[in-house]
C-alpha cells in the first residue's frame, strides 16, 4: 500500500494555515476524510479514498498536485526553534531564508539540521547540512547514491546552501570522490567556504516529549498534536486552520515522527483552543511510550505490532525515556534515526505456502544514539511474543550506560567506518542465521553456545532444516 500512496511535499515540513487549508480541500475533493503525515515531513494521501476508490483513477486527480516519485522533500529542524535547545546564532528566519532559495526541485534527499536538537536526524539525507559553532556555517556530510559516507572538506556558507546541494545533484555521478567534487565546485560557482577547525561534536541529549500545550517565552505557547494511527481527521485540521488564521497564527510545523507542532500561541487565545480541542475530543496527553515510534506509513501489521509491545510495556511499568523505537517491514533499508530497530524476517520462499509466524531481528545504535549511523545486532529471529522480553533487557542495557560517553566526535574529514567481523551459520534453505553469541531462544540455546556445541538434532526455528543444513560465513558488522 504504502508504495501506491501520493506524497505533497512541503520543504521543511513547514506550511501556513492557508495552505494547509488548499490541501484539505484538494484532499475532500478526491473523497477522502483524513490524510498521513510521513517521515520526512512531507503529507502522505492515502491509496484510496473512503468509498475504495484509488487516487489516480479518479476524475478529479491532479498529478501536477502531488510530488513526482523521483522528488524529495527537504527536511529541516525549524520545527524545534525555540522550543527545544539549539545552536546560539540559529534562528527560525534561518531556516525560512535557506529553503526560499531552493528554487529546484531535489533528486536527491537533503537535510538541514541543528545538532543541538533531537527531533530531526542529522544524517539520514543524501546531501546534510548541519550547523557549525561559527555562525553562519556548516558542515557537509555527503551520503551520495554509489559513495562512501563523507564529510565535506570545508564548512559551507549559509547562503550558499542551495546552490551547493544543487551543484552537487548536477555533477556527483560525474566525479570519483569528494576532492573532485570540490575542486569542481570552486570552479564552478562562487562560495563562502571556511576552514573546519574542529571535527563536529554531537551531544547525546535523550528524545523529547513534544506533545501538549507547553509553555514558549513570556506569553506564548507551543502545541504538538500526535495521532496513533497517522490518520489526521480533515474536519478537526479544517477548524484548526480557521483558528490558527483567527488569531494570526503563522506556521504549522510537521515532524519526523508523524505528528505536527504549532508555535507561537497567543497566550490570551489558549482558553479558546483548548475548547476546540475538546470539542474534538482530541487527546494531547499521549503516553511517553507511543511518541518515540517510527512506523511505516499504511502498514498495519507495524502498527499492530506496536500497539501490543506499547501495551506490554505499560503493563509492565517499563521506561523508555529518551529512546526510540523504529518497525522496519523490508531488510534493504539502509537509513534509520531510532535507537532501536524491530525488524521483520522476509518469510523463505520454501515455507511461503504453510502459516508462518513471522520472527524479527533487534538492532540498537551505538551507544543508543540515533545519529551515530552504526548499528548492533542485539537478537535473532525473536518471536513476536518474545519482543517485549528482549527489549525489556535492551532498555535496561540503555539505562545503565546513559551519560557515559555522551558526545559523540564526528571527523570534518573523510574516514574509514570500523568494521568488525563474526563468525555465524547461516541455513542454506532459508538463510535464516544462527549467531553464537545470541544464541536461540526459540530453542533454548543460551547466548555464547558455539555451533559445534549444539545438539546434533538441532533443527532451523524457520523452516526446521537440519543442523547440517547450515553454513559457515563472516558477518561484517559496523
Amino acid at each position: 500500500m504504502e508504495e501506491l500512496m501520493h506524497s505533497v511535499n512541503l520543504k521543511g515540513g513547514i506550511l501556513s494555515p492557508s495552505e494547509l487549508q488548499s490541501i484539505i480541500v484538494k484532499a475532500e475533493e478526491l473523497g477522502l476524510e483524513a490524510f498521513h503525515f510521513g517521515s520526512r515531513q512531507d503529507i502522505i494521501f492515502p491509496a484510496k479514498n473512503a468509498k475504495g476508490t484509488l487516487l489516480d483513477t479518479h476524475e478529479s486527480f491532479d498529478p501536477s498536485f502531488f510530488a513526482p516519485r523521483t522528488q524529495q522533500n527537504i527536511s529541516c529542524s525549524y520545527v524545534s526553534i525555540d522550543i527545544f535547545n539549539s545552536t546560539v546564532w540559529l534562528r527560525g528566519t534561518t531556516y525560512l531564508y535557506i529553503l526560499e532559495q531552493f528554487r529546484y526541485e531535489p533528486q536527491l534527499k537533503i537535510n538541514i539540521t541543528d545538532p543541538k536538537q533531537q527531533m530531526v536526524s542529522l544524517f539520514s539525507g543524501d546531501i546534510n547540512f548541519i550547523a557549525s559553532s561559527h555562525e553562519d556555517y556548516w558542515y557537509l556530510f555527503l551520503k551520495l547514491p554509489g559513495w562512501d559516507e563523507v564529510f565535506y572538506p570545508v564548512l559551507i556558507f549559509t547562503w550558499d546552501i542551495s546552490k551547493v546541494a544543487e551543484e552537487i545533484e548536477k555533477i556527483y555521478k560525474k566525479v570519483n570522490n569528494v576532492d573532485e567534487l570540490f575542486h569542481y565546485l570552486n570552479d564552478s560557482i562562487d562560495t563562502n567556504n571556511r576552514v573546519i577547525e574542529k571535527p563536529l561534536k554531537v551531544p547525546f541529549k535523550p528524545f523529547p516529549y513534544y506533545e501538549g500545550m507547553n509553555k514558549m517565552g513570556i506569553n506564548q505557547y507551543w502545541l504538538g498534536l500526535y495521532w496513533r494511527n497517522n490518520q489526521y481527521d480533515l474536519v478537526f485540521l479544517k477548524a484548526l486552520c480557521e483558528f490558527c488564521i483567527e488569531y494570526r497564527i503563522g506556521k504549522i510545523c510537521l515532524t519526523p515522527w508523524k505528528s505536527f507542532i504549532i508555535k507561537g500561541i497567543p497566550q490570551d487565545c489558549k482558553l479558546a483552543l483548548e475548547k476546540l480541542l475538546g470539542q474534538f475530543g482530541i487527546n494531547v496527553r499521549h503516553s511517553a511510550l507511543e511518541l518515540n515510534w517510527h512506523l511505516p506509513v499504511g502498514n498495519q501489521r507495524a502498527l499492530d505490532l506496536k500497539k501490543f509491545l506499547v501495551m506490554n510495556f505499560d503493563q509492565n511499568d517499563i521506561s523508555t525515556y529518551g529512546m526510540t523505537f523504529t518497525i522496519s517491514m523490508r531488510r534493504d533499508q539502509k537509513r534509520y534515526f531510532t535507537s532501536v530497530v524491530i525488524e521483520e524476517n522476509k518469510i523463505p520462499e520454501a515455507v511461503k505456502d504453510f502459516v508462518v509466524r513471522p520472527t524479527y531481528n533487534v538492532l540498537y545504535a551505538k551507544t543508543f544514539d540515533p545519529n551515530t549511523r552504526s548499528y548492533i545486532v542485539y537478537a535473532q529471529d525473536i518471536d513476536q511474543m518474545d519482543l517485549p522480553g528482549v527489549l525489556l533487557e535492551l532498555t535496561k542495557t540503555y539505562f545503565q550506560n546513559l551519560g557515559e560517553g555522551d558526545t559523540e566526535n564526528y571527523e570534518g574529514t573523510p574516514s574509514k567506518k570500523e568494521i568488525t567481523e563474526i563468525e555465524v551459520f547461516q541455513c542454506a534453505e532459508c538463510q535464516t542465521i544462527y549467531d553464537p553469541s545470541v544464541g536461540d531462544v526459540v530453542a533454548e540455546i543460551e547466548a555464547g553456545t558455539e555451533f559445534t556445541d549444539i545438539p546434533e538434532d538441532y533443527q532451523c526455528p524457520l523452516c526446521e532444516s537440519p543442523k547440517d543444513s547450515f553454513e559457515k560465513m563472516i558477518l561484517e558488522v559496523i
